[in-house]
């Protein structure tokens, strides 16, 4: 027998799961609504996603060295002097990404179609195929041809309102809302972002997150994001960031608007049967950064690598239990990294007290090489005992300083 496997989704998750997949020889489709998609997304990425991914120097708008961070009452710390003169975060467009991911998947084999997924009809046993019925849009038109496509394995990676994830009855999660514009600024104003990204925290930006000032090929995404779901909110907390980068943002010229929702938490079920979900799909998004292009694209992988392994590259039908053991791996290896970001995203976001503290404590060195090695390595970094020691007792300063561990 030959594996055949459906991947529905081709963003950085849905694409990396499907190369993975194809390098290996197995019959893989990858399905994509909206071939030209542009997700609204800060669109940082960290060093290692560069290097694990193959991902080449035209893919990265700008490689970013400073970072501001900016407080509720304005106060500003420069970070990034902790950074080696090759390290840097990368920015992207996310058509740009997306794109070239997908098609790398294409070119190696996965069979691309352009279609939008309506249902998926489970089977009543372990061995019979899933079917998978969607509109095929391949000849231009929006309504589409109605199709189905049988397969033995099914990788959800079609977001936040994941069809499949519906499918399989995977339970429900929080969001939030990202809204982002995107602006082309003046020659002048562009050049002060030219290598240099901005975080704004306070309530007037969100109230329980932060905005951003992001710099892209030829303009800034300037975004922000809130759990509070509501269209009115939104529009305040977007007048917020822009009032708040007025001066930097001035003769500005707005080219497009965006907004998404965001996984706050994974699903109660992220593998039924012989279905697995990745990326925004499963809920793979950190909480504190919001960061979830690196993850998704790991998460596409891994699962992917577990079905190779299991199906002994194609020749067997994998288990559930077999497709769990994706799940095993992926909270092993990310499971910590999830839990502090949670927590740092409870004590500093929670008041305008502990957002100034938190900007306070981001001046610290330690601190900034601790935060950064992290990010951009994707590991919780062990830094030595005194270190430690000295960002713990800088955090619980800088927390009763700023009057932010009152109730």
């Amino acid at each position: 027998m030959t594996l055949r496997v459906a991947v529905v989704g081709s963003g950085p998750a849905g694409s990396s799961a499907a190369e993975t997949l194809a390098k290996a020889g197995i019959e893989t489709y990858l399905i994509e609504r909206k071939l030209d998609n542009a997700k609204p997304c800060g669109g940082a990425i960290p060093l290692c996603m560069v290097s694990e991914f193959d991902l080449p120097p035209e893919i990265i708008d700008r490689q970013v060295r400073k970072m501001k961070m900016i407080s509720p009452s304005n106060v500003e710390v420069d970070i990034g002097s902790t950074l080696k003169e090759d390290e840097y975060i990368g920015m992207c467009r996310r058509e740009v990404l997306d794109g070239f991911l997908r098609d790398r998947a294409s070119k190696l084999g996965a069979m691309l179609i352009n279609g939008t997924v309506h249902t998926l009809d489970l089977p009543s046993n372990s061995t019979d195929p899933y079917t998978i019925h969607y509109a095929d849009h391949s000849d231009g038109n929006l309504e589409g041809t109605a199709k189905t496509l049988q397969v033995d394995l099914v990788i959800g990676a079609d977001g936040a309102n994941s069809r499949v994830a519906k499918a399989i009855d995977a339970g429900d999660y929080n969001y939030a809302i990202a809204f982002q514009e995107r602006i082309r600024l003046p020659e002048d104003k562009m050049r002060y972002y030219e290598d240099r990204a901005e975080m704004y925290v306070g309530t007037d930006v969100s109230p329980d997150f932060y905005a951003w000032v992001f710099p892209k090929y030829d303009h800034v995404a300037v975004g922000t994001g809130t759990m509070k779901v509501n269209k009115a909110i939104i529009k305040d907390l977007q007048a917020g960031i822009r009032a708040r980068a007025a001066r930097k943002l001035e003769g500005g010229t707005i080219i497009k608007v965006e907004a998404h929702p965001i996984p706050e938490h994974p699903r109660p079920r992220r593998v039924v049967g012989r279905v697995a979900l990745v990326g925004d799909a499963a809920g793979y998004v950190t909480k504190s950064s919001g960061e979830g292009i690196y993850f998704a694209a790991k998460s596409g992988r891994m699962c992917a690598e577990t079905i190779v392994e299991f199906s002994r590259q194609g020749q067997r039908i994998p288990s559930e239990d077999d497709l769990k053991v994706y799940l095993k791996r992926w909270d092993k290896k990310y499971g910590t990294t999830y839990k502090v970001l949670d927590l740092l995203q409870t004590v500093f976001y929670r008041s305008d007290a502990a957002r100034e503290a938190f900007v306070e404590m981001c001046a610290d060195r330690d601190v900034q090489k601790l935060t950064f090695d992290s990010y951009l390595y994707k590991t919780v970094v062990p830094a030595n005992p005194i270190v430690q020691l000295k960002i713990t007792a800088k955090t619980i300063g800088s927390l009763l300083r700023g009057h932010a561990l009152a109730p």
